[in-house]
């Protein structure tokens, strides 16, 4: 990986993650207690060996660029010329922001130039997986491919959701759609399933940049490697695919999109089971995030109907649950959850504290939200419409100026987005 360079997309505004992308970037939301969504993809790059890589941020990156470079600073060796960077949109051959993810890179084209890196790989920064990424780049090399894009199986009912591609049984890419209504390619290997794009592409240099300026250069362009890139270089350039191998060691392949509430919601759920479908405990395999200093996390109390237990969950450092009970859920750090309360079924941010005898079910509680004695969230849809967010499918969103202890701002702000 030594002659690769990673150049990690985190620049999207997250407008389906509202109300969590008002105040941070998507990449920046928590994940499974303790870390942000970016480090699973940057905890991938430190396991395939990855230390050169470019992170492009642009919306409300504040606490995503703290959040790298407290916590990911001290991973690689700068002594060694290894780096995980940050750049922010610059207007070195643009006046605007990024517009679209071909855009992004080429914004940096310099950047990514004064390295001289012989392959580049394309990666985002908000899906939750496992991949070796050294796997890839080692098929790459061994086909002669100029471009070889990442694919895992869908069903051919998903593939408005996805860029699908046709592709040869000697994983030659033959054809390729961005999100199609429906679409007549197959996998070859498996009929009843259809091959989507990961998001995931590894280029040679020489290959990349030139056509990042033509793509620059073309008013008709989206700037997108999915809509304009790739079938770009469809039948001039060599074209493979890779077949996602999962590292995480599970019967199915797991590869979320956590672009939506909903998807960001099951993700979590999916590390909280008891067997998890998504497992943070292979040591072959760790995921790495920003330390905290903070406590143990403490259970108290034992009395009939006031003990302090979790069940089926995840609880961060630093949380006190003192007489209450959390099911599964997830919890951040510093949370305190007081006696008699019922927490089931929830996300919970860090610096949050919950009342006694509050009833919390199917929800997100955002980072510094009070919540006041006997406050029952989860349980009553219309009453919940009347004073937090609410999804479509029913979750419930807590934010700190959108609760019961506050003068709330106005629903159609929240329900249209006007803010994100």
């Amino acid at each position: 990986m030594r002659d690769c360079l990673g150049v990690l997309l985190a620049g999207g505004a997250g407008e389906r993650l509202f109300p969590l992308t008002r105040d941070r970037a998507k990449p920046a939301v928590p994940f499974a207690g303790q870390y942000r969504i970016i480090d699973i993809t940057l905890s991938n790059c430190i396991n395939s060996d990855l230390r050169h890589v470019y992170i492009l941020t642009q919306y409300k990156a504040l606490s995503l660029n703290r959040h790298i470079r407290e916590g990911w600073g001290p991973v690689v060796a700068n002594e060694l010329g290894e780096f995980i960077e940050i750049l922010p949109p610059m207007q070195r051959v643009s006046k605007s922001w990024y517009q679209g993810t071909a855009d992004a890179v080429y914004q940096n084209i310099y950047s990514i130039g004064s390295e001289e890196p012989k392959y580049v790989i394309i990666l985002s920064g908000d899906h939750i997986y496992k991949m070796n990424y050294a796997r890839m780049l080692q098929q790459h090399k061994d086909s002669g491919a100029e471009v070889t894009l990442a694919t895992l199986p869908i069903k051919p009912n998903e593939v408005s959701q996805f860029g699908v591609v046709e592709v040869a049984r000697n994983g030659e890419v033959l054809g390729f759609e961005e999100k199609p209504k429906e679409t007549a390619f197959r996998s070859p290997f498996m009929p009843e399933m259809v091959d989507a794009s990961m998001g995931i592409y590894i280029f040679n240099t020489d290959i990349l940049l030139p056509e990042l300026i033509k793509d620059a250069e073309d008013p008709n362009s989206k700037h997108d490697f999915g809509h304009d890139i790739l079938p770009g270089l469809l039948g001039r350039s060599k074209m493979h695919a890779f077949n996602f191998v999962d590292e995480n060691k599970k019967n199915a392949l797991y590869w979320r999109d956590v672009g939506t509430l909903d998807a960001y919601y099951e993700a979590n759920m999916d590390v909280a089971g008891i067997v998890p479908v998504f497992n943070l405990y292979d040591k072959s395999w760790p995921m790495r995030t920003r330390a905290y200093q903070y406590p143990p996390a403490k259970f108290v109390f034992g009395e009939p109907g006031r003990t302090g237990m979790a069940i089926n969950s995840i609880v961060a450092a630093g949380c006190v649950v003192s007489g209450a009970v959390v099911r599964n859920s997830v919890v951040s750090h510093d949370v305190r959850v007081n006696s008699y309360a019922d927490v089931d079924s929830s996300i919970v941010f860090s610096h949050v504290n919950i009342g006694r005898h509050c009833r919390i079910r199917h929800a997100i509680i955002d980072r510094d939200v009070h919540i006041p004695d006997g406050t029952v969230i989860g349980y009553d849809p219309a009453e919940d419409k009347r004073n937090y967010f609410v999804s479509p499918s029913g979750l419930t969103v807590v934010t700190r100026d959108y609760s019961v202890y506050e003068n709330p701002v106005s629903p159609e702000f929240m329900q249209t987005g006007n803010g994100s």
